[in-house]
């Protein structure tokens, strides 16, 4: 297993619409927010399973359970919290990103039949959109969806009551995800080493494109991030795979450090599951690993039933 490399250098870069954006929305202590608050001591990376052919998507619901897809072999697995893998669904059609919604469903990027679908409890599909091109895809607690589309460089999304629109373009879109009050977007960038926030407005519409996480870390030689799948902690913090690490950042913006990658391979994405969401799930490559750390982030679906209390 990989050691952990501790770096602290929060990064000062806050625009005069950030910090109004930031009060607005997110609840923040004034105190910098580094890994010391998020790693365990003598926790590690924990192997759950090998011999796929490229892992991705991982999704917690209610229980903790974390779902994740093996991409090319066109399966979904289930990791129970215990740490058991089986499988979940056969013939996915190269389903990519996956999240549980606010109905207990998982929902997917079926790319090999341009849908976005969501899947019951046991296995059987309902198509939610058609005639799409996805990546990753976030499902907020009122189940409205955003979806990435790399191809054409946008942001789809899709009401309730499964209107779907183009919200945003002119991107290099790949992970997207909701901050943890769900008034904010966040979207990675194929290029720029930054990641890019959008309002959410009531009608689902993104307002306000702005640079607010950067600059990602680099690896030395590389001429992009390889950032993907993002996850966010119940702090505010934002948590984004790329070819340095599991990059962390507070919730005004700043680097906080850099997890070290589970393994030589690239790490595609990461979300809190397991008993408590106080473990990080992370897919790379061929592997899939967690490790139990501090924060918790609890997942969209478990805050719609919190909100509805």
């Amino acid at each position: 297993m990989s050691r952990i490399a501790l770096e602290h250098e929060p990064m000062r870069r806050l625009t005069t619409t950030a910090v109004l954006f930031l009060f607005l929305s997110v609840p923040v202590c004034a105190q910098d927010m580094d890994l010391a608050q998020v790693l365990l001591p003598g926790e590690n990376w924990e192997l759950l399973g090998e011999g796929y052919k490229f892992t991705e998507g991982p999704a917690a619901d209610a229980d903790g359970n974390v779902f994740f897809t093996d991409v090319p072999n066109d399966r979904i697995y289930k990791i129970d919290t215990r740490g058991e893998v089986s499988l979940f669904v056969e013939n996915s059609a190269r389903t990519n990103g996956l999240m549980f919604g606010p109905d207990g469903r998982l929902y997917g990027c079926r790319n090999g039949e341009r849908k976005i679908v969501a899947y019951a409890a046991d296995g059987s599909l309902e198509i939610i959109a058609s005639d799409v091109d996805s990546n990753d895809i976030v499902v907020s607690s009122t189940g409205a969806i955003y979806f990435t589309d790399p191809s054409h460089g946008q942001v789809w999304y899709v009401s309730p009551n499964r209107e779907k629109r183009v919200v945003a373009e002119g991107l290099k879109p790949n992970g997207v995800i909701l901050w943890p009050d769900q008034s904010t977007l966040v979207v990675t960038d194929a290029v720029e080493p930054v990641l890019w926030t959008f309002r959410v407005e009531a009608n689902g519409s993104l307002m306000y494109k702005e640079r607010y996480y950067l600059p990602l870390r680099m690896v030395p030689g590389a001429k992009r991030t390889g950032s993907d799948g993002m996850t966010v902690d119940d702090e505010g913090r934002l948590y984004v795979a790329t070819l340095a690490g599991i990059q962390m950042f507070d919730p005004i913006g700043r680097m906080g450090g850099v997890i070290a990658r589970p393994h030589v391979a690239f790490t595609s994405n990461v979300v809190f599951g397991g008993h408590g969401f106080n473990s990080l799930y992370a897919t790379s490559r061929d592997k899939v690993y967690r490790r139990k750390v501090k924060p918790v982030g609890t997942p969209n679906s478990l805050r719609a039933i919190a909100r509805a209390k």
